[in-house]
């Protein structure tokens, strides 16, 4: 593969390269030439030879007239056609044409064009830009297209503009942000999960914040004339800065990236031969320069690689107090050291501010680990202990009966008999036997109280003692607006309301955050009142940047930050995010219908936290720019209980 097999990108589609060509009736020859002979790994052509029109065609009915196609299927191998094959609609089609005759033969060659593609097992097929403002017919049609269509994905070719320009009117804004093409193009097709992007990526690009649209849509190409490409010192093509970020970005969002146009840069003529003496291709210079920017970026780290397969994918939230954790997911959040290092330095400075250094060897801390687990935060403490020369006894309360004959084993291995005493209780009912100087809880969730800690906290305060510290301290919840097409679709396929009701756990990747995330709930402990009221509410207003243009809001990114003591921090807040904790993805919630939003309008968010005598849920809708239905009404889909 010319873009080269690295370590953590082996799995990536974006390491493919194809080039664009016109219609040639011999594909052998036209795959040798840009394949064996170019190096790039697939063609993109055309399906029909670009002057057929249905309405030319004259047959006597007693006839089947053959279409003039790119040849036989039989030229090439099924795995051939799928595999080095992306098929082009004929350009020329205008289904939103005035012209009967034009719209009529559109209509046509649209249709046969996707039924041969069909019939050859391409994996893709290239649709056209829609010409003009409207483009309803279009959409109708490729609509009906994709209720039938198996595994053939359908590119829509949109230009990668966006004009800053003030006007307000709305034709005006569809022809200056191809955004604005593509929203109106796929909101008219219902059956969009088989639609996708090949954008036009132009000389001239739009604004960072226009472009971060992109990464949450679902983009599959990448298409680079070469007219964009600048030349260096030495006459080779070559990228701007900021191209070169964007497909850099676009690799990341296995987006494939097609060279399409003439040679336009006068190479040095000893380059026109490659070492065997054959014609080298006149595109080759431009692929071996995508293939540089491939190579250039920095491997994955070892833990992105780990989390791979988590990538938008939804993943139902943990319920610990509900449901007893197995082994495994206790293993995997064990091995988080930057996590239980964060929690040491919680705890040292906890207990230098309780015990001064001339009472270090006189006073004895009481420490409670309340969800204590198979002992991760046990050992933390007991470290936190030494590095400090306090002394300290630990309660190491779990209601998991499993975790517990772990918890018993480890302190037979490690020795920790005269200092650890292990609680099997439920810490809402433990009748604590003294009070505790410090409790210790790693209770949070990806939306910090998404796993009940305000509820199992309030129950254990009791034992804390009027002076004790709460370890968290606090957290605060946060949401951000998102596009994010894939995760849309994967909660639509499953066809009900209860889906759409449900906040999920998920590795985002591809997605693009609309506005920086704003606080919702936030909880302190100790809470010594003597009825904690949990249940919140909290209107949000975002803006979009003045230069984003508008975008598509699926739902949002939920995550937490905590204050564990004092100045140590704990949490995946995107400004504020631990580096190199991964015991958190965010949340996602998904609205039912897409919202598009504005930069020069108002996006309200509403959230509650509801508290029931069995269960706690979320409820969320939008009222502003147009109001969405409730999500969740009185935890109809509720995943929080008590």
């Amino acid at each position: 593969m010319p873009l080269g097999e690295r370590g953590g990108w082996e799995s990536s589609e974006s390491m493919y390269c194809g080039v664009e060509t016109d219609f040639s009736d011999d594909v052998p020859s036209l795959l040798s030439f840009h394949i064996s002979t170019g190096g790039f790994d697939y063609v993109l052509a055309p399906l029909m030879n670009p002057s057929y029109r249905p309405s030319l065609v004259e047959g006597n009915g007693s006839e089947t007239e053959v279409l003039p196609v790119s040849g036989s299927d039989l030229v090439l191998a099924p795995s051939q056609w799928s595999s080095h094959v992306v098929g082009k609609v004929s350009s020329w089609i205008d289904l939103d044409s005035e012209d009967e005759v034009l719209r009529m033969d559109s209509e046509a060659t649209l249709k046969q064009d996707i039924a041969w593609a069909t019939h050859l097992s391409l994996q893709a097929c290239l649709l056209p830009t829609p010409k003009g403002t409207s483009c309803a017919n279009y959409a109708r049609c490729v609509n009906q297209i994709l209720q039938g269509l198996g595994n053939l994905q359908l590119w829509l070719r949109v230009p990668l503009v966006k004009s800053d320009g003030d006007s307000m009117d709305a034709t005006t804004e569809v022809l200056n942000d191809s955004w604005e093409l593509w929203n109106s193009f796929r909101l008219l097709c219902e059956h969009d999960s088989k639609l996708s992007v090949a954008l036009d990526v132009m000389s001239n690009l739009p604004s960072e914040s226009s472009l971060g649209r992109w990464m949450g849509e679902s983009v599959r190409a990448a298409i680079i004339s070469t007219d964009s490409f600048l030349t260096n010192a030495r006459g080779y093509p070559c990228l701007s800065k900021r191209h070169q970020k964007l497909i850099a970005g676009f690799f990341d969002h296995a987006v494939q990236v097609v060279v399409s146009g003439k040679l336009v840069h006068n190479l040095q003529r000893a380059s026109d031969s490659n070492a065997e003496g054959t014609q080298r291709h006149p595109l080759r210079s431009y692929l071996d320069y995508v293939a540089y920017l491939f190579q250039k970026m920095e491997p994955l780290p070892e833990q992105e690689r780990i989390e791979l397969g988590y990538r938008d994918f939804l993943q139902a939230p943990l319920q610990p107090l509900m449901d007893n954790l197995e082994a495994q997911t206790y293993e995997t959040f064990e091995r988080d050291s930057i996590k239980y290092i964060q929690y040491q330095r919680a705890v040292a400075k906890a207990l230098v501010d309780r015990v001064p250094d001339e009472k270090a060897s006189e006073l004895t801390t009481v420490l409670m680990v309340v969800g204590a687990g198979r002992g991760p935060l046990v050992r933390a403490s007991l470290q936190a202990a030494e590095e400090t020369d306090r002394k300290l006894k630990v309660y190491a309360v779990e209601k998991n009966p499993n975790a517990v004959v772990t918890l018993h084993n480890l302190v037979k291995m490690e020795g920790w008999e005269g200092m650890v005493t292990i609680i099997s209780c439920d810490m809402r009912f433990w009748t604590a036997p003294e009070k505790a100087d410090i409790l210790v809880s790693e209770l949070l969730g990806s939306f910090g109280d998404n796993e009940l800690s305000p509820e199992c906290l309030d129950g254990a305060q009791r034992f804390l003692k009027p002076d004790g510290i709460s370890i968290p301290s606090s957290y605060t919840s946060f949401i951000q607006p998102v596009t994010a097409s894939k995760l849309y679709n994967d909660v639509k396929a499953h066809k009900d309301l209860a889906h759409f009701e449900t906040p999920y756990v998920v590795k985002l990747h591809s997605v693009a955050r609309l506005a920086p995330s704003q606080p919702v709930f936030t909880f302190a402990h100790p809470n010594f009142s003597t009825k904690a009221n949990n249940q919140r509410y909290k209107k949000l207003r975002f803006n979009l940047p003045s230069d984003a243009g508008s975008a598509l809001v699926h739902g949002f990114a939920g995550y937490f930050d905590s204050v564990l003591y004092k100045d140590v921090h704990l949490g995946i807040e995107p400004t504020t995010e631990t580096p190199n904790m991964f015991s958190w993805f965010p949340i996602f919630f998904p609205l039912r219908k897409p919202v598009e939003v504005h930069p020069n309008s108002p996006f309200e968010v509403h959230f509650w936290r509801c508290c029931g005598s069995t269960k706690v849920w979320y409820e969320w809708s939008v009222s502003s720019p147009a109001p969405s239905p409730m999500h969740n009404t009185n935890g109809r889909s509720h995943w929080v209980g008590l």
